[in-house]
């Protein structure tokens, strides 16, 4: 039996959104201090592995119309590499683990681990075919990710960026399914059933609209730090960036491929981070 497949469909690379549980002690100051890494090793691990186990579930709802999508006809179950029955075990094993792994952290971070598991199971189930709501889930994601990581460092989420976090996931969302639109172009409403729900120039619309809010929230929130304001045109330049790539309808709109295959997109991704570590550790 090849281990590979069973790699593939844990899809490793959106492992990259579960370091938003680092935010908050990031941004707070906090994450160098002793013995903040480890503190985070466990969370992380069980967001992992409980995102792992609904992309599997995910995967084997839609399998059947995944076999005629142009490029999710490759993973391996519409490939048929895996099968149901083992994809099920597997998916089954990843979830106990993950919640065993949330009870370990608190009882307040395996509530927000559930919370995460639920609304994913309900979006794979129904609310992603519903426009509007299904961006709206694809948000709640990323909010759970965040409050986990205040309550498993211990530090308390402002609400500026709370609001930062919420604007920016629903313009990437936005963006993905307005991606996903252009690249798939009239055969979009049949691999993605929500997208035949949204009106011309909606989807467009929300990402400015988000993207310009996600701007203005951000300032704020970095306003009463001189040494970071020098962000703010860097990560326009990064939103810029991705909402043309968006409307060229490269890599389906989806955000961990954006920032994993555009150099550009990365290499101002990891500059916006350094600026953001000098401008809160380096100055002390």
């Amino acid at each position: 039996m090849s281990l590979s497949p069973y790699i593939q469909i844990l899809r490793p690379r959106q492992w990259l959104k579960n370091l938003m549980l680092l935010f908050p002690p990031f941004m707070g100051g906090m994450l160098l201090r002793p013995g903040m890494f480890a503190k985070g090793v466990i969370p992380i691990v069980a967001f992992c592995l409980a995102s792992s186990a609904t992309y599997i579930f995910n995967d084997i709802i839609d399998c059947e119309n995944d076999a005629g999508h142009p490029v999710k006809c490759r993973r391996p179950l519409p490939a048929g590499a895996v099968s149901k029955t083992s994809a099920s075990i597997f998916g089954t094993g990843l979830l106990v683990v993950s919640v065993l792994l949330g009870y370990s952290v608190s009882s307040t971070f395996l509530l927000l681990l559930a919370s995460y598991l639920g609304v994913s199971l309900f979006y794979s189930l129904k609310l992603k075919h519903e426009p509007i709501v299904d961006i709206f889930c694809i948000s709640a994601g990323f909010l759970f990710r965040l409050e986990a990581g205040g309550q498993a460092f211990g530090v308390v989420v402002s609400d500026w960026l709370f609001l930062s976090v919420f604007l920016l996931s629903l313009f990437l969302s936005a963006g993905k399914r307005l991606g996903e639109m252009n690249h798939l172009g009239e055969a979009a409403a049949i691999h993605r059933p929500s997208l035949d729900g949204y009106p011309d120039g909606l989807l467009e619309g929300l990402m400015y609209m988000t993207g310009s809010a996600f701007l203005v929230t951000y300032t704020m929130y970095i306003i009463g730090h001189p040494a970071l304001i020098y962000t703010v045109p860097l990560c326009s330049f990064v939103l810029f960036r991705y909402a043309f790539r968006v409307k060229k309808g490269e890599g389906g709109g989806d955000p961990t491929e954006a920032l994993l295959r555009d150099p550009l997109l990365f290499v101002l991704s990891f500059a916006w981070t350094l600026m953001i570590g000098w401008g809160i550790y380096g100055r002390g």
